[in-house]
């Protein structure tokens, strides 16, 4: 039975609201006796930014993915060229595979692709430079210093030569038919769509603890809410790593700005423009996720810094009257929920262990089941899509427990971070991807 785009969002959206009234009705003792400890005003900040608003979020994450029937893609008749940039900045170690993964693609279209060596300082140009020999489509272009991420990808912008135009980050792998796919998905997208953002999955997921957690957070967490987005016409993050751009777009709305999140605030230039921006959930990409607890969190405290260089930038974005403008409002409660974990949760963690379950008791663990839920249906979505591809999830039980149970101890704090150093207007840098 086909129900369209607006009405499963009504579906999804009651039944969340549903179950938001049923968990607000259940809390109440538990928000009187925090209120007897610190007031009700903060017990209501604390409960409904630990609890019940990312309840809220679950379950109608939950209901989309249930109703979620993306037509599948069709191949084309023709294939149009396409250019490639590949900011690089110290990638000696990496370049070489990744332009061996966009060799083995065989797109059928013509292929240009443009190297932005960022003023490295360790060989990667010498091995563009070599590499140039065996791929005729193969371009290099230097930069004297390391000038960011946005201005290399810019400068790229410059000499692109053709009407679509594709990032991809410069230790980073593409699945078989990546190309293909996402190329496919855009043309088969509404005709209003102007980007498409790929699937980004960790390639390096057997490093340790840390990089094992993240292949779960690739997987389920970005995966289901960047398929979530899509359904709805309103992806909000056309990722840098991976995605396709038309390029004349992109030109119209300036490229790529100089901030710390220039791919999420180059993002909302285009929606800001009018213009819809996709996904495509089996073009997949493997990229190197950062491998120590240090690296993890600069990572995440330069993408909450970046949503929020995007609110500031496009504001105006709230008061656009469609289905992705939701998701935007939603993104505008990440700070709240961001501070009431850290300054609520963790700390009621460490009272719990000690009898005193005033923030973190049994009223906690209703948030179990529909997450427990949400990730059960996201996995079945996965496996499948996964078979498709000939891929195979890897078995990583340690991993999903520590993405579950400890993940958070570590982004949220990170995220409040990054919105500090956004409000104090910190120095700004190339970060970690």
């Amino acid at each position: 039975m086909y129900l369209s785009v607006r009405t499963k969002f009504s579906f999804a959206f009651v039944g969340a609201a549903a179950w938001t009234a049923f968990s607000l009705w259940l809390a109440e003792p538990w928000i009187a006796d925090l209120s007897t400890h610190i007031g009700r005003a903060a017990a209501l900040f604390l409960v409904l930014g630990i609890a019940i608003v990312p309840g809220f979020m679950n379950a109608f994450l939950l209901l989309s993915l249930l109703l979620d029937r993306r037509p599948p893609r069709r191949p084309l008749s023709h294939y149009p060229p396409l250019s490639i940039l590949i900011a690089a900045y110290n990638e000696a170690a990496s370049i070489a595979d990744t332009l061996v993964s966009i060799d083995r693609q065989h797109y059928p279209g013509e292929l240009q692709v443009i190297v932005i060596d960022d003023g490295s300082a360790d060989g990667t140009a010498a091995i563009v430079r070599h590499e140039k020999v065996r791929y005729p489509w193969l371009g290099l272009l230097m930069q004297k210093q390391n000038a960011g991420k946005a201005h290399a990808l810019n400068e790229g912008l410059k000499r692109a030569q053709h009407a679509l135009l594709l990032t991809i980050d410069a230790d980073s792998y593409l699945h078989h038919d990546a190309l293909t796919s996402i190329v496919e998905r855009y043309l088969q997208d509404p005709p209003n769509t102007r980007a498409v953002a790929g699937k980004v999955l960790v390639r390096n997921s057997r490093q340790n603890w840390v990089t094992r957690c993240q292949e779960w957070d690739y997987f389920h967490g970005i995966a289901a809410v960047k398929r979530m987005q899509s359904l709805y016409q309103g992806t909000l993050v056309a990722q840098g790593a991976f995605s396709l751009f038309d390029r004349a777009t992109l030109v119209e709305v300036g490229g790529w700005p100089e901030v710390v999140g220039e791919d999420i605030v180059m993002t909302w230039a285009l929606l800001e423009a009018g213009h819809r921006v996709g996904h495509c959930e089996d073009a997949c990409l493997f990229t190197h996720a950062p491998a120590t607890v240090r690296q993890l969190a600069r990572q995440r405290q330069r993408w909450a810094r970046g949503m929020l260089e995007a609110f500031r930038q496009h504001p105006t974005l709230l008061l656009r009257p469609r289905l992705s403008t939701f998701f935007v409002y939603w993104n505008l409660l990440f700070p709240w929920l961001d501070v009431a974990f850290t300054l609520g949760f963790i700390p009621g963690l460490v009272l719990a262990l000690f009898g005193y379950y005033w923030i973190v008791g049994p009223m906690t663990l209703a948030l179990m089941p529909i997450a427990l839920a949400m990730s059960a249906v996201m996995f079945s979505i996965e496996r499948k899509m996964f078979g498709r591809l000939g891929l195979r999830v890897r078995r990583n039980p340690s991993g999903f427990l520590i993405y579950v149970l400890a993940y958070s101890l570590v982004l949220q704090p990170a995220s409040v971070l990054g919105y500090i150093d956004e409000i104090l207007n910190t120095r700004k840098s190339w970060g970690t991807k």
